[in-house]
């Protein structure tokens, strides 16, 4: 049975690798053939049923088309595809499903192999099943933080460029023109979408809708509101631009203040299990009886039930929000 298994993992290694190999090589030979490609997607004309052109843009979140027929028809993927998005990886959504399906067969028959307990290989199973999304929350998180650190600067260019006389689709662009990933990308995303006919409140909705930042919620409204009962934009735009900044020097002086508090939570939780692996290698026997005799296990769960409530109340405590 273990050899088995043994062979399946190196089967499965083996094709994950080659995969990975090939995409390699033709990446190195031609760098933009990924982008070019999601390019001429987006806005290659297809086909319906009657032959006829379909103008309507296609969702793809597969490159196999069976699976991306299966993806489509599940309501759920599809909300992760909005993640993806928002990390702005340029993989779909099915390279992640099947790259989570493969560590986790992999994990589930890895954990065996060497364990022999389902309970483990399937914990074992589950954590590694979670990396590729946990990756995708960690990038979408640093490029929320990224836009906004950009997004003052970006309000006060466009709030010159109102000044000097341009008009608000010709702000963004400047906006655009000057800022990387993500401001920029996505304040030009917004532009085209104006361009073909999309009006200036349904453009923004759909920006504040792919940005989950509560800042340019604000902007998106101030604009709208000033579309329809009227105002100095260019001032508008200025203190809400003032006003960010102002509440980033706030959140770094609480951020200063909670530091301490930060430190002490993370050396509480640190210390028990710190002890546990000296004692491990110290006196086996005296820490052995924590999971050999069942009311050790009970102890140990109870006290690891009890340093998660811990954790939680410490992290409420010092993730003070501003």
């Amino acid at each position: 049975m273990k050899i088995f298994i043994a062979f399946i993992i190196i089967v499965a290694v083996s094709i994950f690798l080659s995969e990975m190999f090939f995409y390699a090589c033709r990446t190195i030979r031609n760098p933009d053939r990924k982008k070019i490609q999601k390019r001429l997607k987006t806005f290659s004309s297809r086909k319906n049923k009657d032959g006829l052109p379909d103008i309507l843009q296609k969702k793809l979140l597969s490159d196999v088309p069976f699976l991306n027929k299966i993806l489509l028809r599940i309501p759920g993927p599809q909300r992760l595809d909005w993640l993806l998005q928002q990390a702005n990886v340029q993989y779909r959504l099915g390279f992640f499903i099947l790259l989570t399906i493969f560590l986790t067969l992999t994990g589930f028959f890895a954990g065996f192999l060497v364990t022999d307990n389902y309970a483990l290989s399937i914990i074992i199973a589950l954590s590694l099943a979670g990396i590729p999304f946990f990756y995708l929350c960690l990038k979408k998180k640093k490029r929320m933080e990224k836009f906004q650190r950009q997004l003052p600067e970006g309000l006060e260019l466009i709030a010159r460029s109102l000044k000097a006389g341009h008009a608000f689709p010709s702000g963004m662009k400047l906006a655009a023109d000057e800022f990387d990933d993500p401001l920029g990308p996505e304040f030009d995303e917004t532009l085209n979408e104006i361009n073909f006919g999309v009006s200036v409140p349904d453009a923004l909705k759909n920006l504040a809708d792919r940005i989950d930042c509560p800042d340019l919620k604000y902007f998106v409204i101030s604009v709208i509101l000033q579309r329809e009962t009227g105002g100095n934009l260019a001032e508008i735009i200025e203190s809400l631009a003032y006003i960010i900044r102002e509440r980033f020097k706030l959140y770094g002086k609480v951020k200063i203040l909670a530091a301490e508090g930060k430190l002490s939570a993370i050396i509480l939780c640190a210390i028990p299990f710190l002890i546990m692996i000296a004692l491990r290698f110290i006196n086996p026997d005296y820490i052995n009886i924590l999971f050999s005799e069942p009311a050790g296990r009970i102890m140990s769960g109870i006290a690891l039930f009890m340093m998660a409530l811990g954790i939680l109340v410490m992290k409420k405590m010092v993730n003070i929000k501003v």
